[in-house]
């Protein structure tokens, strides 16, 4: 869908959605999913709107803007986003409410709530542990993030819970998996846009979202990725990427992994390094090598 809307005439697909002005939410997601889609949501600046372009809508959503799947949405998007500029339509709310991202309140020794000097979540912010550096030994803080489900740079529905070090990844798990793609989603050319975004060449990555829409063959793209040094860029250890991105460029079969763990693979990488491996490899092979992981002790408790 958004290999579609980037040819799109009038339509600008953002990096951030703090560009945003409306957010445009196509094709079905997870229930679990929901939280993440209003801070999503919530983010976009004033004046505000959605759209649902084939998804069903949130039920406390008033007057939602509702696309069917087989439609095309720029008509719409256009309309929408003059009638937020000329004020004939009420910007969004937030859909959250206005609360910590954490409960925090009487706990910890000065109800603030930390331990001690370091760690848990004062004031409702994680606070970073300090421990061994798994490269060099050195003592560093590490701090535990979530990324995902939808972020740009990710297959959608891929959430990462990832314990950073720096830039260096300590520890990976997967969260909740990539969506199941089929049709379009699915092309190769689609997986190489993500990758050349990643190098910094974003007009070569519209070049192939635009040829993927198309579904048709671009051998100028290729000489032109060759051209830029977007496999050269790619270093030595991350060789599968570089054939990878290759084969993607000719929409071509991508070389099979094998039964490699991706979340193995991603321990004791960089954060770009990690990004561009798991960027590289199609929803089929993302869902095999990326399934969600068991959950925690407590986790079960907590969902039941």
């Amino acid at each position: 869908m958004a290999a579609r809307l980037a040819r799109a005439p009038g339509i600008s697909l953002q990096h951030s959605i703090r560009h945003a002005a409306i957010l445009l939410v196509a094709g079905r997601y997870r229930d679990t999913d929901r939280s993440a889609l209003c801070r999503l949501h919530d983010q976009l600046p004033q004046p505000r709107a959605t759209a649902w372009w084939g998804a069903a809508p949130l039920t406390d959503v008033h007057d939602p803007v509702t696309i069917a799947e087989g439609d095309d949405p720029v008509p719409q998007l256009r309309r929408l986003d003059r009638d937020l500029l000329r004020g004939a339509r009420a910007s969004e709310p937030d859909w959250l409410p206005d609360e910590p991202p954490n409960a925090w309140r009487g706990k910890g020794d000065h109800g603030q709530g930390g331990k001690g000097m370091m760690g848990g979540v004062p004031y409702g912010r994680p606070m970073a542990m300090m421990g061994e550096e798994m490269r060099d030994g050195l003592m560093l803080d590490a701090m535990t993030v979530t990324i995902g489900p939808f972020l740009r740079t990710l297959p959608p529905g891929l959430s990462l819970e990832l314990t950073l070090q720096g830039d260096v990844i300590q520890q990976a798990r997967v969260a909740t998996p990539a969506y199941s793609a089929s049709g379009i989603a699915s092309e190769p050319l689609l997986r190489a846009a993500r990758i050349l975004e990643l190098l910094g060449l974003p007009d070569l990555a519209r070049r192939a979202r635009i040829s993927a829409a198309r579904g048709d063959d671009d051998e100028g793209l290729v000489a032109a990725a060759r051209r830029r040094g977007a496999l050269l860029a790619l270093p030595a250890d991350l060789a599968d990427v570089r054939a990878r991105l290759d084969a993607a460029l000719r929409r071509g079969a991508a070389p099979d992994p094998g039964e490699e763990c991706l979340v193995d693979r991603l321990a004791g990488m960089e954060w770009q390094s990690a990004l561009l491996r798991v960027a590289s490899f199609d929803p089929a092979t993302l869902s095999r090598i990326a399934p969600a992981a068991e959950p925690e002790e407590g986790e079960e408790e907590k969902a039941a």
